[in-house]
Protein backbone atom coordinates (compact mmCIF):
# COMPACT_ATOMS: atom_id res chain seq x y z
CA UNK A 1 0.00 0.00 0.00
CA UNK A 2 1.28 3.46 -0.94
CA UNK A 3 1.96 5.61 2.10
CA UNK A 4 0.41 9.07 1.85
CA UNK A 5 2.62 12.07 2.57
CA UNK A 6 1.08 15.55 2.39
CA UNK A 7 4.30 17.38 1.54
CA UNK A 8 5.09 15.04 -1.32
CA UNK A 9 1.51 14.91 -2.64
CA UNK A 10 1.29 18.69 -3.00
CA UNK A 11 4.95 19.53 -3.56
CA UNK A 12 4.30 20.59 -7.17
CA UNK A 13 2.15 23.46 -5.87
CA UNK A 14 5.30 24.98 -4.35
CA UNK A 15 6.54 27.75 -6.58
CA UNK A 16 3.07 29.10 -7.20
CA UNK A 17 2.61 29.15 -3.44
CA UNK A 18 5.29 29.17 -0.75
CA UNK A 19 5.79 26.42 1.83
CA UNK A 20 4.22 28.68 4.46
CA UNK A 21 1.21 29.34 2.22
CA UNK A 22 0.78 25.64 1.54
CA UNK A 23 0.70 25.10 5.30
CA UNK A 24 -2.01 27.77 5.55
CA UNK A 25 -4.06 26.00 2.89
CA UNK A 26 -3.68 22.75 4.80
CA UNK A 27 -5.25 24.35 7.88
CA UNK A 28 -8.09 26.05 5.97
CA UNK A 29 -11.71 24.90 5.89
CA UNK A 30 -14.02 25.65 2.96
CA UNK A 31 -17.78 25.09 2.91
CA UNK A 32 -19.28 23.83 -0.35
CA UNK A 33 -23.02 23.30 -0.73
CA UNK A 34 -23.90 21.03 -3.66
CA UNK A 35 -21.79 18.18 -5.03
CA UNK A 36 -23.15 18.22 -8.58
CA UNK A 37 -21.91 19.93 -11.75
CA UNK A 38 -19.74 22.64 -10.22
CA UNK A 39 -19.65 21.59 -6.56
CA UNK A 40 -17.95 18.26 -7.23
CA UNK A 41 -15.33 19.90 -9.44
CA UNK A 42 -14.81 22.62 -6.81
CA UNK A 43 -14.12 19.98 -4.17
CA UNK A 44 -11.61 18.02 -6.24
CA UNK A 45 -9.79 21.14 -7.44
CA UNK A 46 -9.44 22.54 -3.92
CA UNK A 47 -8.39 19.12 -2.59
CA UNK A 48 -5.56 19.10 -5.15
CA UNK A 49 -4.57 22.58 -3.97
CA UNK A 50 -4.05 21.03 -0.55
CA UNK A 51 -7.02 22.53 1.31
CA UNK A 52 -7.23 20.45 4.50
CA UNK A 53 -10.85 20.76 5.62
CA UNK A 54 -14.29 20.91 4.08
CA UNK A 55 -17.90 21.18 5.14
CA UNK A 56 -19.96 19.53 2.40
CA UNK A 57 -23.72 19.40 1.85
CA UNK A 58 -25.83 17.49 -0.65
CA UNK A 59 -28.94 15.29 -0.44
CA UNK A 60 -29.14 14.15 -4.08
CA UNK A 61 -28.00 11.00 -5.92
CA UNK A 62 -26.35 10.63 -9.32
CA UNK A 63 -28.40 9.88 -12.43
CA UNK A 64 -27.54 9.13 -16.04
CA UNK A 65 -28.46 12.67 -17.13
CA UNK A 66 -25.58 13.92 -14.95
CA UNK A 67 -22.94 12.18 -17.11
CA UNK A 68 -22.37 15.16 -19.41
CA UNK A 69 -20.95 17.43 -16.71
CA UNK A 70 -20.69 16.11 -13.14
CA UNK A 71 -17.29 14.97 -11.87
CA UNK A 72 -18.62 12.05 -9.84
CA UNK A 73 -21.20 10.77 -12.34
CA UNK A 74 -20.52 7.44 -14.08
CA UNK A 75 -22.05 3.98 -14.47
CA UNK A 76 -20.71 2.92 -11.08
CA UNK A 77 -22.31 5.82 -9.19
CA UNK A 78 -25.85 5.93 -10.62
CA UNK A 79 -28.35 6.08 -7.74
CA UNK A 80 -25.49 6.59 -5.27
CA UNK A 81 -25.47 9.69 -3.01
CA UNK A 82 -23.38 12.45 -4.54
CA UNK A 83 -22.00 13.38 -1.14
CA UNK A 84 -20.73 9.85 -0.50
CA UNK A 85 -19.14 9.52 -3.94
CA UNK A 86 -17.38 12.88 -3.91
CA UNK A 87 -16.18 12.40 -0.34
CA UNK A 88 -14.62 9.09 -1.38
CA UNK A 89 -12.99 10.70 -4.43
CA UNK A 90 -11.53 13.53 -2.33
CA UNK A 91 -10.24 11.15 0.36
CA UNK A 92 -8.55 9.06 -2.33
CA UNK A 93 -6.48 12.17 -3.12
CA UNK A 94 -5.88 13.24 0.48
CA UNK A 95 -6.89 10.64 3.12
CA UNK A 96 -6.06 13.17 5.86
CA UNK A 97 -8.93 15.49 4.90
CA UNK A 98 -11.17 16.70 7.72
CA UNK A 99 -14.66 16.52 6.19
CA UNK A 100 -17.90 17.47 7.90
CA UNK A 101 -20.83 16.01 6.00
CA UNK A 102 -24.39 17.32 5.75
CA UNK A 103 -26.32 14.58 3.90
CA UNK A 104 -29.63 16.37 4.38
CA UNK A 105 -28.32 19.29 2.32
CA UNK A 106 -28.37 22.87 3.55
CA UNK A 107 -31.43 23.45 5.68
CA UNK A 108 -32.21 27.20 5.61
CA UNK A 109 -32.68 27.41 9.38
CA UNK A 110 -29.32 25.71 9.98
CA UNK A 111 -27.16 27.63 7.51
CA UNK A 112 -24.89 29.02 10.21
CA UNK A 113 -24.28 25.53 11.60
CA UNK A 114 -23.18 24.44 8.12
CA UNK A 115 -20.72 27.36 7.95
CA UNK A 116 -19.37 26.89 11.47
CA UNK A 117 -15.54 27.01 11.69
CA UNK A 118 -15.21 27.68 7.93
CA UNK A 119 -13.00 30.34 6.41
CA UNK A 120 -15.01 30.76 3.22
CA UNK A 121 -18.13 29.60 1.38
CA UNK A 122 -18.02 28.36 -2.22
CA UNK A 123 -21.40 28.01 -3.92
CA UNK A 124 -22.05 24.71 -5.70
CA UNK A 125 -25.83 24.62 -5.33
CA UNK A 126 -28.08 23.77 -8.23
CA UNK A 127 -29.18 26.91 -10.09
CA UNK A 128 -32.77 26.42 -8.94
CA UNK A 129 -32.02 25.82 -5.21
CA UNK A 130 -32.99 29.35 -4.20
CA UNK A 131 -34.20 28.88 -0.58
CA UNK A 132 -30.92 27.23 0.40
CA UNK A 133 -28.85 29.75 -1.57
CA UNK A 134 -30.59 32.73 0.00
CA UNK A 135 -30.12 31.29 3.48
CA UNK A 136 -26.42 30.49 3.05
CA UNK A 137 -25.45 33.83 1.54
CA UNK A 138 -27.41 35.68 4.22
CA UNK A 139 -25.59 33.66 6.88
CA UNK A 140 -22.25 34.52 5.25
CA UNK A 141 -23.11 38.20 5.50
CA UNK A 142 -24.05 37.88 9.18
CA UNK A 143 -20.84 35.97 9.95
CA UNK A 144 -18.59 38.28 7.91
CA UNK A 145 -17.51 35.33 5.75
CA UNK A 146 -16.35 35.68 2.11
CA UNK A 147 -18.59 33.91 -0.39
CA UNK A 148 -17.78 33.01 -3.99
CA UNK A 149 -20.11 31.85 -6.74
CA UNK A 150 -19.11 30.74 -10.24
CA UNK A 151 -21.80 29.86 -12.76
CA UNK A 152 -21.26 27.51 -15.72
CA UNK A 153 -22.67 29.31 -18.75
CA UNK A 154 -22.30 27.55 -22.07
CA UNK A 155 -18.59 26.93 -22.53
CA UNK A 156 -17.52 29.52 -20.01
CA UNK A 157 -17.96 30.77 -16.47
CA UNK A 158 -19.17 33.90 -14.71
CA UNK A 159 -17.70 34.78 -11.32
CA UNK A 160 -18.99 36.95 -8.46
CA UNK A 161 -17.42 37.40 -5.01
CA UNK A 162 -19.21 38.81 -1.98
CA UNK A 163 -16.79 40.07 0.63
CA UNK A 164 -17.31 41.24 4.24
CA UNK A 165 -18.18 44.93 4.35
CA UNK A 166 -18.99 45.03 0.64
CA UNK A 167 -22.12 44.63 -1.41
CA UNK A 168 -24.15 41.66 -0.22
CA UNK A 169 -25.71 38.88 -2.28
CA UNK A 170 -29.21 40.23 -1.63
CA UNK A 171 -28.23 43.84 -2.40
CA UNK A 172 -26.86 42.67 -5.74
CA UNK A 173 -29.54 40.18 -6.85
CA UNK A 174 -32.62 41.52 -4.95
CA UNK A 175 -34.39 38.18 -4.73
CA UNK A 176 -36.29 38.57 -1.46
CA UNK A 177 -40.03 38.90 -1.89
CA UNK A 178 -39.93 37.85 -5.53
CA UNK A 179 -41.84 34.90 -7.01
CA UNK A 180 -40.03 31.71 -7.93
CA UNK A 181 -39.63 32.49 -11.65
CA UNK A 182 -38.64 36.08 -10.89
CA UNK A 183 -35.87 34.79 -8.59
CA UNK A 184 -34.51 32.54 -11.34
CA UNK A 185 -34.64 35.34 -13.87
CA UNK A 186 -32.95 37.87 -11.59
CA UNK A 187 -30.27 35.38 -10.63
CA UNK A 188 -29.51 34.58 -14.27
CA UNK A 189 -29.41 38.25 -15.31
CA UNK A 190 -27.22 39.23 -12.39
CA UNK A 191 -24.74 36.39 -12.83
CA UNK A 192 -23.56 37.28 -16.31
CA UNK A 193 -24.12 40.90 -17.39
CA UNK A 194 -21.76 40.41 -20.37
CA UNK A 195 -23.95 37.61 -21.82
CA UNK A 196 -21.00 36.18 -23.77
CA UNK A 197 -22.57 32.74 -23.83
CA UNK A 198 -25.77 33.76 -25.62
CA UNK A 199 -24.18 34.32 -29.04
CA UNK A 200 -23.73 30.60 -29.74
CA UNK A 201 -26.79 29.12 -28.04
CA UNK A 202 -28.26 27.18 -30.97
CA UNK A 203 -31.52 26.13 -29.25
CA UNK A 204 -32.71 28.98 -26.99
CA UNK A 205 -35.93 27.13 -26.14
CA UNK A 206 -33.85 24.61 -24.16
CA UNK A 207 -33.51 27.27 -21.44
CA UNK A 208 -36.71 26.75 -19.48
CA UNK A 209 -36.59 28.60 -16.17
CA UNK A 210 -40.21 27.85 -15.38
CA UNK A 211 -39.60 24.14 -15.98
CA UNK A 212 -36.29 24.25 -14.05
CA UNK A 213 -34.28 22.93 -16.99
CA UNK A 214 -31.35 24.18 -19.02
CA UNK A 215 -28.46 22.99 -21.19
CA UNK A 216 -24.99 22.52 -19.71
CA UNK A 217 -21.47 21.40 -20.58
CA UNK A 218 -18.53 19.89 -18.72
CA UNK A 219 -16.44 22.69 -20.23
CA UNK A 220 -18.36 25.29 -18.24
CA UNK A 221 -18.23 23.29 -15.00
CA UNK A 222 -14.48 22.70 -15.17
CA UNK A 223 -13.81 26.35 -16.01
CA UNK A 224 -15.91 27.31 -12.99
CA UNK A 225 -13.70 25.19 -10.75
CA UNK A 226 -10.48 26.83 -11.91
CA UNK A 227 -11.97 30.31 -11.99
CA UNK A 228 -13.36 30.04 -8.47
CA UNK A 229 -10.37 28.21 -6.98
CA UNK A 230 -8.01 31.03 -7.98
CA UNK A 231 -10.13 33.52 -6.02
CA UNK A 232 -10.51 31.12 -3.08
CA UNK A 233 -6.74 30.74 -2.95
CA UNK A 234 -6.23 34.52 -2.94
CA UNK A 235 -8.83 35.02 -0.22
CA UNK A 236 -7.41 32.30 2.01
CA UNK A 237 -3.84 33.51 1.59
CA UNK A 238 -4.65 37.23 1.65
CA UNK A 239 -2.85 37.97 -1.58
CA UNK A 240 -3.93 39.37 -4.92
CA UNK A 241 -6.92 41.50 -5.83
CA UNK A 242 -10.34 39.83 -5.75
CA UNK A 243 -13.15 41.43 -7.81
CA UNK A 244 -15.93 42.07 -5.31
CA UNK A 245 -19.57 42.66 -6.33
CA UNK A 246 -20.75 44.74 -8.09
CA UNK A 247 -17.61 43.89 -10.05
CA UNK A 248 -17.63 40.53 -11.77
CA UNK A 249 -15.79 38.46 -14.36
CA UNK A 250 -17.01 36.34 -17.25
CA UNK A 251 -14.71 34.20 -19.36
CA UNK A 252 -15.97 32.32 -22.39
CA UNK A 253 -13.62 29.75 -23.94
CA UNK A 254 -15.77 29.36 -27.05
CA UNK A 255 -15.74 33.10 -27.71
CA UNK A 256 -12.10 33.50 -26.61
CA UNK A 257 -13.19 36.47 -24.54
CA UNK A 258 -12.83 37.76 -20.99
CA UNK A 259 -15.04 40.57 -19.74
CA UNK A 260 -14.78 42.48 -16.48
CA UNK A 261 -18.20 43.79 -15.57
CA UNK A 262 -19.35 46.54 -13.22
CA UNK A 263 -23.01 46.88 -12.37
CA UNK A 264 -23.51 49.40 -9.54
CA UNK A 265 -26.83 48.66 -7.91
CA UNK A 266 -26.78 45.08 -9.18
CA UNK A 267 -30.22 44.27 -10.55
CA UNK A 268 -31.28 47.88 -9.99
CA UNK A 269 -28.94 48.82 -12.84
CA UNK A 270 -30.91 50.04 -15.89
CA UNK A 271 -29.45 47.34 -18.15
CA UNK A 272 -30.40 44.62 -15.69
CA UNK A 273 -33.91 46.00 -15.28
CA UNK A 274 -34.33 45.97 -19.06
CA UNK A 275 -33.07 42.37 -19.29
CA UNK A 276 -35.50 41.31 -16.54
CA UNK A 277 -38.42 42.94 -18.34
CA UNK A 278 -37.47 41.20 -21.59
CA UNK A 279 -37.30 37.88 -19.75
CA UNK A 280 -40.74 38.44 -18.28
CA UNK A 281 -42.11 39.21 -21.74
CA UNK A 282 -40.62 36.01 -23.16
CA UNK A 283 -42.24 33.99 -20.38
CA UNK A 284 -45.62 35.61 -21.10
CA UNK A 285 -45.30 34.86 -24.81
CA UNK A 286 -44.40 31.24 -24.09
CA UNK A 287 -47.37 30.89 -21.72
CA UNK A 288 -49.74 32.24 -24.35
CA UNK A 289 -48.46 29.70 -26.91
CA UNK A 290 -48.94 26.86 -24.41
Amino acid sequence: MIRFDYQTAFSRNIGWVSEAEQHRLRSARVAIAGMGGVGGSHLLTLTRLGIGGFSLADFDSFAVENFNRQAGANLNTVDQPKLDCLTEMALSINPELDIKRFPEGVQPRQAERFLNDCDLYLDGLDFFAMPARLAVFAACERLGMPAVTAAPLGMGSALLCFLPGGMSFEEYFQLQGQGEYQQYLRFLVGLAPARLHMDYLVLPDRIDLAGKKGPSTAIGCELCAGFAASQVLKLLLGRGKVPAAPWGLQFDAYQNRLRRTWRPGGNRHPLHRLAIRLGERQLLQRSEKD
